[in-house]
Formats: C-alpha cells, structure tokens, sequence
C-alpha cells in the first residue's frame, strides 16, 4: 500500500541514506525486526543495549515508509482526552498510559544524549486550544482530571492566552514538557549508532512473505526465497501489520501536512509552541529547525490511494485557511505539502506484546497522533518481555 504522497521534507531535507543491504543469503539472529521506521528502530535500540542480536528487514528502503512523513510532535496527552479514556479503560490504567507517554519523552531525550545523536530534538511548550464553547467545556473537565493526577497542565483563559500568544480563541490547556523532533533524522542516526557499535544488520528492499514457527524458533521466508532464522519476531510496520491479523484493529486514516517557506524570526507566535484544537477536523501547528512552519491535519478516513491524493489540494487550501484563522497577519507561503496514511484505535492506545494467533512474534504498533511516544513504550516493553523482566504489557495488550 502506498504509504505516503506529496513531497515529504523531512527525505528532501535529509536525503536518502546511500548506506544499505539487501538479503541474499539464509541468516540467523536472536531477534527478526520486520520494519525499519523509528519504531523498529527503536525497538533495536534497547534490545542492543540489552546485548540481544538484532536483525531489521524492510521491504522499502531503509527508513523510507510512514517515518518520513511523520509530523514528529511529541506530546503526553493521547488523542483520547483522559477524562474519556477513564471511561473507556478505567482510571488506574487511563492515568498509567498518560504517564507512560509523558515519561517516553525523557526517554527519547536520554537516548539522544547517551548515543550522542542528532535528531534535532526540541522542548516545546504545547497549546491545546478550545476551538469553541464545546471545546472550552471538554478542556475544563480534562483540566480538573488532570490536576487531580499530577500532571502537568495549565488552564489558560481566553484573556491569558490573547495576551501571552496572541491567538483569539476561549481558552487553552497549556504544558511546558512536549517536544519535537526530526523523525527520518533521528531513525537514521538510531541505525547508524548500532550498526557501527553493536553489529546490528538492516536489509532494504527484503519482504518477509511467510513466517513459519517451530518448536524454539520461526523460520521467515522472503519474496528473494531466503530464509531468517530467529527465536523471536518484532512486528514494527506501522499499519500494514493488519496484514497478519485476522481481526481488525485499527481505523485507517489520511492527513494532510505543508510546511511554508523559511521565515524570518518575528513571524512566529510566542514560544514556538506545538499547537492543536478541539475543533474536529482540527490541525496541528509546529516549527521546524530551519524556522518553517509545519501544519497538518484534515483526517479523514482513508479509502485509497487515488482518492486520498485527489483531496490533497482541497485540503491545503483548507489547512491554510484555518491557520490564518489563528494568525490573520502571517505571510506563511507553502514550500512543500504531502499526505500519509496511520492508523488509528477506539481507545486511542496502542497495541503492544505478543497475539495469541502468533506465537514467538512481538508486536510494536504505536498507532494515533502519539505514534512516536507509544514506539518508546513499545520498544522497551518489548526488550523487557524477551529479557523476562516484568512489564505492564496487560495495559497495551490484544485482548484488553
């Protein structure tokens, strides 16, 4: 399925990585990565701290799938407001998923700094704005559940955020601990660290056709006719995982994301916060290192292709429409524009740990606007399910 369209930045301003395998031999690891995004990434990361011999296989370039058209906004708060998930999972495990997430972002910066890697890595403070007197009603209640547990949110009202941002809506919950990254950057460097340090082997263009499990072990066959030999499998391919599930676990979606030209330092709002909205659609509104402006947003359910591109200049003009909407005297001008598929769950959370169709297979699927926050979970649950250290696998789990 084609995963993306349009001219994603974070490819144009990287450039392909010209470092990269394809399998054309029988091999044998510890553990079969299948997908190279940040999330198999990552997954690789903490089963190579943990000396585990890690093979990744992508049938793409390395790197080359939903990673690069990730908008890369890491935020605690799930898409699901808490106050929702509560109602959906309970309040022990609705509060647990929110402090994972915020925790998953500390994480990624302890990463960072250990493997001492670029992937522009930024605090940011986050705006969550009520587009509407619905809106405002929804952030008032999420305001006081999130208070009671400890977690960091300011209610600001209309008059405070006018004055402090500068944006004419009812009122906004604020935070000071999101952050964003250069996601296709970031992966690179997550692969390159461990292929240089810790022997870690990542095949392009390697599609696993057929897993076959054994007593001890799994036998991967590839579209090439050459086989992998592992104990245990990692499932990282975002939404194309619902391939080896009988059931359906995800809404497919499309977004639809521009960045602007290069602006000058006084065409920015205060703080260069990550911004978002009750509304719905709604956009989402981050900078970028070089000082552009990233907006996407849109969703809508995704049918095909063909159709989700045809929508792709009716949803710019759409996009730009609602950010002049919040800054009617900004000269933002459009440099790049494209769209992606994700997927998306009921809950909001993602699925992670083993299925009880598919023995010896762990998989990471971080599903939702929290995707690269759910990929940290995932890929240190994961390390510790193999290692046999105790995690909370029950709260992302199939059958929750």
């Amino acid at each position: 399925m084609d995963l993306k369209s349009g001219l994603p930045f974070w490819l144009i301003k990287n450039g392909l990585n010209k470092d990269y395998l394809t399998l054309d031999d029988n091999i044998e690891t510890e553990v079969l990565i299948i997908g190279s995004g940040i999330t198999g990434a990552l997954c690789a990361h903490f089963l190579c701290e943990a000396k585990v011999k890690c093979i990744i296989v992508d049938k793409r370039m390395a790197s080359t799938g939903s990673t690069t058209a990730s908008t890369a906004q890491l935020q605690y708060e799930i898409d699901v407001f808490l106050f929702d998930l509560i109602e959906k999972v309970g309040e022990a495990n609705a509060v647990k998923a929110y402090r994972k997430c915020l925790d998953s972002i500390y994480t990624l910066e302890k990463i960072i700094k250990k493997l001492k890697i670029n992937g522009d890595f930024d605090w940011r403070s986050s705006l969550y704005l009520a587009s509407n007197a619905a809106g405002l009603k929804d952030l008032k209640k999420e305001f006081d559940v999130r208070k009671k547990h400890q977690l960091p949110v300011t209610l600001l009202t209309q008059k405070q955020l006018k004055s402090k941002f500068n944006i004419d809506k009812k009122g906004a919950l604020y935070n000071d601990c999101s952050a964003q990254i250069d996601t296709f950057k970031l992966c690179n460097a997550i692969l390159d660290y461990h292929k240089k340090h810790s022997d870690l082997l990542v095949y392009s263009h390697t599609d696993v056709v057929k897993i076959a499990n054994k007593k001890d072990h799994i036998i991967a066959y590839t579209a090439n006719k050459n086989t992998i030999k592992a104990k245990k499998i990692v499932a990282a391919p975002g939404f194309e995982s619902q391939n080896l599930l009988k059931e359906k676990v995800m809404q497919l979606n499309s977004t639809y994301v521009l960045v602007s030209k290069p602006m000058k330092p006084t065409d920015f709002w205060k703080e260069k916060c990550l911004i978002w909205e009750t509304a719905r659609p709604y956009i989402y509104i981050r900078t970028t290192e070089d000082n552009r402006i990233m907006v996407g947003g849109f969703d809508e359910p995704f049918q095909d292709p063909e159709r989700r591109d045809k929508l792709m200049e009716k949803k710019n003009e759409a996009i730009l429409k609602r950010f002049k909407k919040l800054f009617p005297d900004s000269k933002i001008e459009i440099d790049f524009y494209w769209c992606g598929t994700f997927g998306e769950t009921k809950d909001g959370l993602p699925f992670i740990g083993e299925h009880k169709d598919h023995p010896n297979m762990y998989f990471a699927l971080g599903y939702g606007g929290n995707g690269i926050t759910f990929s940290v979970i995932a890929a240190e649950m994961i390390k510790d399910l193999y290692i046999g250290k105790p995690t909370d696998s029950d709260l992302f789990s199939f059958d929750r």
